[in-house]
């Protein structure tokens, strides 16, 4: 089996931690430090951007962990062959135009609008959720209402 897509986006983020680790306890106090010795703290700079860089790395690092933790928990033998879901490729009607689309649901990492590659939860990548050839799916976007009918599907499964 090809390697788990999921695998790669976790060690890009796993990378990100650990280098906002490193700055959260290594590199700012250090800057802190130096800006505490440059005396008076009320005017001075360094050590108010140290701190408010401080209070945003903890917060970017709360944010990949918790997705790192989401993505642990989506487990791919879990993932419906007989319905879409993460990784399938749909094609789709857009009944208004008489249009066929080809969408991949992808996670929020790996978007590629231009390669139709959309997150499973954006609103159409939610809407084509659990679908199946033949099912018809009505979705609100920006742009308005669309209408599409599911005429092709290759579950992650079946796309090696």
């Amino acid at each position: 089996m090809a390697m788990d897509p999921l695998a790669k986006i976790k060690q890009k983020l796993q990378a990100e931690i650990d280098q906002l680790d490193h700055e959260l306890n290594v590199d700012l106090p250090k800057e802190i430090a130096v800006a505490r010795a440059h005396g008076d703290l009320s005017e001075n700079a360094e050590y108010k951007y140290a701190k408010e860089r401080q209070g945003f790395v903890n917060a970017r690092i709360g944010q990949l962990k918790k997705r790192l933790g989401d993505l642990g928990m989506l487990n791919l033998t879990n993932i419906p062959k007989d319905r879409s879901g993460y990784g399938s490729r749909i094609l789709v009607i857009d009944i208004e135009r008489d249009v066929k689309i080809e969408y991949k649901l992808v996670s929020s990492e790996e978007v590629d609008a231009e390669k139709g590659h959309i997150s499973t939860t954006s609103p159409i990548g939610r809407a084509l959720l659990n679908r199946q050839v033949g099912d018809e799916v009505h979705v609100a976007t920006p742009a308005g209402k669309k209408a599409f009918e599911v005429v092709k599907l290759l579950t992650i499964h079946e796309d090696e």
